[in-house]
């Protein structure tokens, strides 16, 4: 398609005062800089150079930054509670086994042996085996009808536990657990990365992820206060049964309240959709909406790249899940009651998510990945060690409390980070949600090498458990640092082969090949 013909058929998608044939894209041939002013000098300009016609198209068009702030105002609004409230429900529901022990389930149920670690391990099997599929279908289908299903089956798990009367009903219970949320997180970074932009994902994605963090503050709190009813019923019962049906109602109200997409938000005005849908097709997706192919999305995996991502996945995983399903039980070795241990569980929790929340926006900021998922990767790995170096906790509880802040400080960045690192540098939609849809269940499978770590016969220090864990978090820190310096690498190569220089990222609607493009360059 000529250039001109290209510019004529994206200019009349929206309105004329949303796009203007002024630009703020600069490409440099060696020697000079030449800014693209109107449209006739633009292209001009780049049919002479080594970007495709698509990329000068979707670069020349200055979005107003007044309306665009205006459509991302609208968009949080709209999106980070709403997800930000599922997650919630989600996480209470995956890691509330952890409070229900510290109110005896073990001992209500008869637990022998290690069938607790194995209730918490048969969650990993199916939330991996059904991930990658159910991703598809949510793409194909539309999150919106998949998540709230997939939400709605969690939560009636959830109420289900609590009627089980022995270890075998509750495994059953726990394999159907880990099936419906097995794609909830990866919609949820799909879905996100059709309403915004590649440097506006991390901030959005950490508010989201956040909200993980505060269901295990809020976990200790809501424990802490469920175990004090005074019932026929255990406390372990009514904690399954509030945030059961807590989750189950708000499936119901996510199934009409998301949009579908930004061309169908009816928040926004037609002017505004519009808009909102080139901002994506400039710096997102290739396609944007583009119908699901399964064998061009897996082609995702042929690229080494993502198989370096995955590594990371598996080192992130650990000290997640290691925190996530044991900080009560690493919190107990200080010496407190049942009730004290979930409340102290609560400010490690909420540290956490504000250093998330600091790093993702500072890698928004300065257009950044890897450096802050490897000090994401870096402050459990200094938590870890240091509590494992206090041997008397009864005289430095302090120091060893402190060190749970370290553990908790940095596990979830990495996690965040490196979903949008990936699918930042991801155009195609549909290899975005089939690495997604295999990435973050891999890193919820290491919860089996977490859950079989954290032995009874080694606590309370958890000595063995500790060291793996702090293993993984240095080998994740060093892969990552590796892989952006690779990238850095990579796009030098780029600029002196094609003896041009882009200022800022080339536009990703011009990029379906991916890094087969010329025009292509890593987000770093």
């Amino acid at each position: 398609m000529e250039t001109s013909q290209l510019l004529d058929n994206l200019y009349s998608s929206s309105t004329s005062n949303t796009i203007s044939p002024a630009g703020s894209y600069d490409v440099m041939s060696k020697g000079k800089w030449a800014t693209f002013g109107d449209g006739t000098e633009a292209t001009a300009l780049l049919e002479q150079s080594v970007l495709a016609d698509e990329d000068m198209v979707a670069a020349v068009i200055d979005i107003d930054a007044e309306l665009e702030s205006s459509i991302c105002r609208k968009l949080d609004w709209r999106l980070l509670p709403a997800l930000s409230i599922m997650y919630l429900f989600n996480s209470l529901d995956k890691s509330n086994l952890g409070n229900a022990k510290t109110d005896g389930i073990d001992i209500d149920l008869g637990f022998t042996g290690n069938q607790y670690n194995l209730l918490l391990s048969v969650f990993y099997i199916p939330y991996v085996l059904f991930a990658l599929p159910l991703t598809l279908l949510g793409k194909r289908y539309g999150v919106t009808r998949v998540l709230p299903a997939l939400m709605f089956g969690f939560g009636l798990m959830s109420v289900i536990s609590s009627a089980c009367q022995n270890w075998g009903s509750l495994m059953a219970v726990r394999w159907f657990l880990g099936m419906f949320e097995s794609a909830f997180f990866p919609l949820v970074i799909y879905y996100l990365t059709t309403f915004y932009r590649r440097g506006e994902l991390a901030g959005r994605l950490a508010v989201f992820y956040a909200a993980s963090n505060v269901a295990s503050a809020f976990s200790g709190l809501l424990a802490f206060g469920v175990f004090q009813i005074n019932s026929r019923l255990e406390g372990w019962r009514w904690l399954f049964i509030i945030e059961g049906i807590c989750t189950v109602l708000a499936a119901i109200g996510a199934a009409f309240f998301l949009p579908r997409d930004v061309s169908s938000a009816r928040f926004l005005t037609a002017e505004e959709r519009s808009l909102a849908f080139i901002r994506i097709q400039r710096d997102s997706s290739a396609v944007v909406n583009e119908p699901l192919k399964i064998r061009e999305a897996l082609k995702v995996f042929r690229h080494p790249i993502s198989w370096g991502w995955l590594i990371l996945e598996v080192c992130l995983g650990v000290p997640l899940q290691s925190v996530t399903l044991f900080l009560p039980q690493i919190v107990e070795r200080l010496g407190y009651s049942t009730i004290k241990t979930n409340l102290y569980t609560v400010a490690p929790n909420a540290t956490g998510a504000l250093v998330l929340l600091i790093l993702a926006f500072a890698s928004d900021r300065y257009r950044l990945r890897f450096p802050f998922i490897a000090i994401g990767f870096a402050l459990p790995v200094i938590g870890f060690i240091s509590y494992m170096s206090v041997t008397d906790v009864a005289a430095h509880v302090n120091e060893a409390y402190f060190a749970c802040f370290l553990m908790t400080a940095g596990t979830a960045a990495p996690s965040v980070l490196l979903s949008t690192w990936f699918s930042n540098n991801i155009p195609s939609e549909g290899q975005r949600a089939a690495l997604t849809g295999v990435g973050v269940p891999l890193a919820n499978l290491m919860g089996l090498v977490s859950s079989n770590i954290f032995r009874d016969q080694d606590k309370p220090q958890y000595v063995l458990a500790l060291v793996v864990t702090a293993g993984f978090g240095a080998v994740g820190a060093i892969v990552s640092a590796l892989i952006g310096m690779w990238m850095r690498f990579d796009n030098i190569r780029r600029e002196n082969k094609q003896n041009t220089w882009v200022r800022g990222q080339v536009a990703t609607m011009a990029l379906g090949e991916g890094a087969a493009h010329p025009g292509f360059r890593w987000f770093l």
